[in-house]
């Protein structure tokens, strides 16, 4: 039989080791990582089985593409906005949404109507103005990888960005806004 000072004394051994190990984390934080990981990943799963449903549906409430998804964004329509995670786009300030093929063409960088170089005052990845930004618009940000079926099915098959609007909304009818996306 154990003294009262042995079962304290193992007792603290326990504790203090449990704390070692919650304190280090591995343990701990590994068993966390793998499920929020797994949450995570049911999260992009379910936005983007949202979106596509939309888009099966012919819902009218689904925007898809780079300059379709910027020119809804501008009208608060956008509910969600649905970005991968390594969209490779460049944001300059003189309001041209350019990959990096376009970024390339320097007539990007010229006045169609006059041929003068634009004067760029800024430039940033879309990803961290929209990280900035989004709470501006009123929409939710999501950010999905490229590592689920869905998820690759979107940046494949839709260009990576695209969102879940509030209300129906006929894209075609911003050809005949000016073009400074």
């Amino acid at each position: 039989m154990k003294s009262g000072h042995q079962k304290q004394s193992e007792s603290s051994i326990r504790a203090w080791s449990y704390r070692i190990r919650s304190t280090n984390g591995h343990d701990r934080d590994r068993r966390q990582e793998r499920k929020g990981g797994n949450v995570k990943f049911m999260q992009e799963i379910n936005i983007i089985g949202k979106y596509l449903e939309e888009i099966s549906k012919d819902s009218g409430k689904y925007v898809v593409g780079l300059n379709d998804t910027l020119k809804v964004l501008e009208t608060g329509a956008v509910e969600t906005l649905i970005v991968w995670e390594n969209l490779d786009v460049t944001r300059e300030t003189i309001i041209k949404h350019l990959n990096k093929e376009q970024e390339a063409d320097q007539s990007n960088c010229r006045d169609p109507a006059t041929n003068a170089e634009l004067e760029i005052k800024a430039k940033m990845p879309l990803l961290e103005w929209l990280s900035n930004e989004y709470k501006k618009f009123g929409c939710n940000l999501e950010f999905v990888t490229n590592k689920s079926q869905e998820g690759s099915q979107f940046c494949r098959g839709f260009g990576g960005i695209g969102a879940i609007l509030r209300y129906k909304l006929e894209v075609p009818d911003f050809d005949d806004l000016s073009d400074d996306y």
